[in-house]
Parts: C-alpha cells; sequence; structure tokens
C-alpha cells in the first residue's frame, strides 16, 4: 500500500528530479508532485511525495528535520483532504 508524503520548506529552486532523489535514498518514489503558483507559475515551497508504506516511514524518519539545499525540510504523513461538497 502506497502513502503519500507532505514535503514542506523546500527551496523554490528544487526540482522535481531532485527531490525523487532526494527520497529515492530511502526507497522508491512512486510519484513526486511539486506544488506550483497557478498565477506565476513559480514553485509554491512544497510538494508531495508517494512511496510504500515501510519506504515512507524510512523518508520520514531519514528526512525530517534535516537539511536541503539550505533549508529545513518538513517530511510527514500527507492528511487526508475531505471530499469536496456538491450541492
Amino acid at each position: 500500500m502506497a502513502t503519500s508524503l507532505y514535503v514542506g520548506n523546500l527551496p523554490f529552486t528544487s526540482s522535481q528530479s531532485s527531490v525523487e532523489a532526494l527520497f529515492a535514498q530511502h526507497g522508491t518514489p512512486i510519484s513526486v508532485n511539486l506544488i506550483m503558483d497557478r498565477v506565476t507559475g513559480r514553485p509554491r515551497g512544497f510538494g508531495f511525495v508517494e512511496m510504500e508504506d515501510h519506504d515512507a516511514r524510512n523518508a520520514i524518519a531519514a528526512l525530517n528535520g534535516t537539511d536541503f539545499e539550505g533549508r529545513t525540510l518538513r517530511v510527514n504523513e500527507a492528511e487526508k483532504r475531505p471530499a469536496p461538497r456538491r450541492w
């Protein structure tokens, strides 16, 4: 089963491949999604990485609070978003 991880405080210069390479040291990333600003198209400084449960736990333990390109990462399990309300 896969777990989605929230990755916060990413440098605005990070790329999808650099984040994927970082997490690949602790397991196999299934997907990496960096969030971009809709108006400017620039990175917003956070994203999501999906990994298998065991790999995700290893990545949280190894990467939360560590330095990545000069910024201290925040890595934890992503909270589930409630489904949008349809009227």
